[in-house]
């Protein structure tokens, strides 16, 4: 039996599809109020046979952060892929995010040791690695930089990381991926939505940032690949691509039929809206929507080194242009 944490996010919900598609017995976690159907309709992408694979799926209602439910949940599990994640760039989110992300991770993988699963998969981020040096590109070896104005997402998925790293020195079998910005569809509207969504306005403007992207068909294929492996207590930087946001905005936006974007945003200005959305939030209490986390993000330059995943098991990224080809394809559909 395979335990599927996050089993309704973009990662999770895809990740179900090809496991079913091998006819793996799977158990998968959602919090209550969950939109089950989302996953039914990601499968939808792939088959006309959705209800019958989504059938097979043994779903357990439990929160990452409940260790009774999540007790019950572990109960024949062999291999466990751990999904599940809060994201947030707000800094009034630290405490939640921690929660989440930290002691929800040590929850699972006090119970691999427990229950002697036999390899756990990680989804981490890039967010959890240091920082460009000198034009260099970022590798998994590239320290963490606790002085670095770090997120507090990035903060604590990397906090996630040291509790699988703890659980490897316990004698539990564990691989972490480190995936840039994904890139897939998703009913609910996580992951890349806001990018696609740019790409699909026409907006004139562009930041001057660079970023990793990947497909989440090829996050879910690693994932798989690496657990039928004998590799473990390794990580692995999960990038199809290094693209500047200009780049894929106007690789995007005549998919759309707009025009590919001219401007260059200001950072200054971003920085400013940042600020005041920060004191409309204070005032009125609004709703964050542009934190300089995310400012600060959109005008850095991250470029990373696929070389390690690519050489472990000779991984082969799916072309950036097919990617965006069908996701746009697959949104045109959802929205019809």
């Amino acid at each position: 039996m395979i335990l599927v944490t996050g089993g309704t996010g973009l990662v999770g919900s895809h990740l179900l599809y090809f496991l079913l598609k091998e006819n793996a017995h799977v158990r998968a976690i959602h919090r209550k109020n969950s939109n089950l159907q989302a996953v039914k309709k990601v499968f939808e992408l792939y088959t006309a046979d959705e209800d019958s694979l989504f059938e097979k799926i043994e779903w357990v209602e439990a929160n990452i952060t409940d260790i009774p439910a999540l007790t019950e949940a572990f109960k024949g599990v062999t291999k466990v892929y751990h999904c599940a994640a809060f994201i947030s760039f707000n800094p009034s989110k630290y405490k939640a995010l921690k929660k989440a992300n930290v002691e929800g991770t040590a929850n699972i993988v006090n119970l691999c040791l427990a229950n002697n699963i036999e390899k756990l998969c990680y989804v981490s981020s890039v967010a959890t690695l240091g920082s460009n040096l000198k034009d260099k590109l970022i590798s998994e070896e590239t320290p963490w930089n606790p002085d670095a104005k770090n997120s507090v997402y990035a903060i604590t998925k990397y906090g996630a990381e040291m509790e699988v790293w703890r659980g490897t020195q316990e004698g539990l079998d564990a691989v972490i991926v480190n995936p840039g910005v994904i890139l897939g569809t998703s009913p609910d509207g996580d992951g890349s939505s806001v990018i696609i969504s740019l790409g699909a306005s026409g907006i004139p403007f562009y930041p001057s940032g660079a970023m990793g992207i990947v497909d989440v068909k090829d996050v879910v294929k690693a994932m798989m690949e690496l657990m039928k492996s004998e590799i473990k207590n390794e990580q692995f930087i999960l990038v199809g691509e290094n693209v500047t946001y200009k780049e894929l905005l106007s690789r995007l936006a005549p998919l759309f039929g707009k025009k590919a974007p001219t401007k260059k945003l200001s950072k200054n200005l971003m920085f400013f809206l940042s600020g005041m959305d920060w004191l409309s939030h204070k005032l009125f209490n609004t709703k964050r929507r542009i934190v300089k986390a995310t400012v600060r993000s959109m005008f850095t330059v991250s470029l990373y080194d696929t070389f390690k995943i690519k050489n472990a098991i000779g991984f082969q990224f799916i072309p950036t242009e097919d990617t965006l080809k069908r996701i746009v394809a697959e949104k045109k559909k959802t929205s019809d």
